[in-house]
C-alpha cells in the first residue's frame, strides 16, 4: 500500500483512502515506504503534521536485520552514522538504539526470506528526525541491511494492537 491518498504515478498499488471513508482533506504524518510496515498518524490539520513531523517527538521502529548484529554496531546506530541524502553526505543525529527479542509480528504478505538465508535479528532504533528511507540507510551504513521495518510508535502513540490495514479514530494526539 502506498501511504497517500492520490498517486500521481497512477501505479496499481492500493491507497490510504481505500481503508475508510476519511474527511476531506486528510492527509498522512510522515510517510512510510511500500516495503515498510506499521502505525502512520492521518490528520487533516496541517499545523498537527507539521509538529508531529519535528524533532519534537520520537519515532521508534522495530527492524528486523540480516545478520547477527552486536553491541559494536548498536553504539554506532546510538551516536549517529553518515548516511546519502538528497546526493549528499549526511551524518544521523543521536538517538536510541537496542537489540531485542523477536516481536512476533504476524507473518507480512510478501515473505522477505526464510531461516535457509541465514540469520537475523532484531533491534529497535528511536529517532527523532526522518530523512528519505533513513532506518533502512542507518542500518546498512553499519553492515545489516534491513528485511523487515516496522514503525511501532509516534511520541506516546503506540501501534499495539492494530491490525493490517486497521484504522482507529482519535480525538487527541498526544
Amino acid at each position: 500500500m502506498i501511504s497517500q491518498f492520490i498517486n500521481p504515478a497512477k501505479r496499481k498499488k492500493k491507497l490510504l483512502g481505500e481503508l475508510y471513508d476519511f474527511p476531506e482533506g486528510t492527509m498522512a504524518i510522515g510517510r512510510l515506504d511500500v516495503p515498510s510496515e506499521g502505525l502512520l498518524l492521518l490528520t487533516t490539520d496541517g499545523k498537527v503534521s507539521e509538529e508531529i513531523r519535528s524533532s519534537k517527538y520520537e519515532k521508534e521502529y522495530y527492524v528486523q536485520v540480516d545478520g547477527i548484529i552486536t553491541e559494536k554496531e548498536i553504539e554506532q546506530l546510538k551516536k549517529g552514522v553518515e548516511i546519502g541524502f538528497n546526493g549528499k553526505k549526511y551524518m544521523t543525529k543521536p538517538g536510541k538504539a537496542f537489540i531485542i527479542d523477536d516481536p512476533k509480528f504476524p507473518l507480512r504478505s510478501q515473505k522477505i526470506r526464510d531461516e535457509r538465508h541465514g540469520p537475523t535479528s532484531w533491534i529497535s532504533i528511536i529517532i527523532r528526525e526522518g530523512k528519505f528511507r533513513q532506518v533502512r540507510k542507518m542500518t546498512a551504513a553499519v553492515g545489516f541491511p534491513t528485511l523487515r521495518l516496522i514503525r511501532v510508535r509516534i511520541g506516546e502513540i503506540n501501534l499495539g494492537e492494530l491490525k493490517v490495514s486497521e484504522v482507529k479514530e482519535m480525538t487527541s494526539l498526544m
